[in-house]
């Protein structure tokens, strides 16, 4: 920090730092959505459930758990693994250099949070029944939009700025 308030690293929304812990979570997200997709796969036996008895075999075998051609834990790991690779490209200023990465990076992690937010209340209002791995799973997604949005809202200034 700099007399006159942050330094220029503190002050970009690209840097390394946020970047880093937004790619961590997402790369953890991405080892639990995958661990939920090899169980609804049927290649592992169990998933780990601490909490809420066979809520995990109820959540992970609904109805929704199977209305895509792939089960939603596996669409679940791709965003992850999406949010990763988007948040690895381009370097400190890529907020400038690059906003159409940011700006579709802002875009995946929005569509998990809501998706986050959606597959918790159906476990809650719909089912009744709750998976820890699941709501693990939603609290990463919701957690990163706050970290991305700082860097999305950069990126469309910049974006906004071009075409006014």
């Amino acid at each position: 920090m700099t007399a006159g308030g942050p330094s220029s690293e503190e002050a970009c929304p690209s840097r390394w730092s946020r970047r880093l812990l937004l790619i961590g979570l997402a790369l953890l997200g991405f080892g639990i959505a995958s661990t939920l997709a090899l169980y609804q796969w049927g290649i592992i036996p169990t998933v780990w459930e601490p909490f809420f008895g066979s809520g995990s075999r109820v959540i992970l075998h609904s109805g929704l758990s199977r209305f895509l051609p792939i089960p939603d834990a596996a669409l679940g790991a791709l965003g992850y693994l999406a949010d990763t690779a988007l948040g690895a490209i381009g370097g400190p200023e890529r907020y400038r250099t690059l906003p159409g990465i940011v700006l579709l990076m802002g875009f995946v992690v929005g569509a998990m949070g809501v998706a986050g937010v959606f597959l918790v209340l159906l476990q809650a209002f719909t089912y009744h029944q709750f998976c820890t791995l699941c709501l693990a799973s939603a609290a990463l997604s919701i957690g990163l939009v706050p970290l991305a949005w700082p860097e999305v809202r950069a990126a469309l200034r910049v974006v906004l700025r071009k075409d006014g």
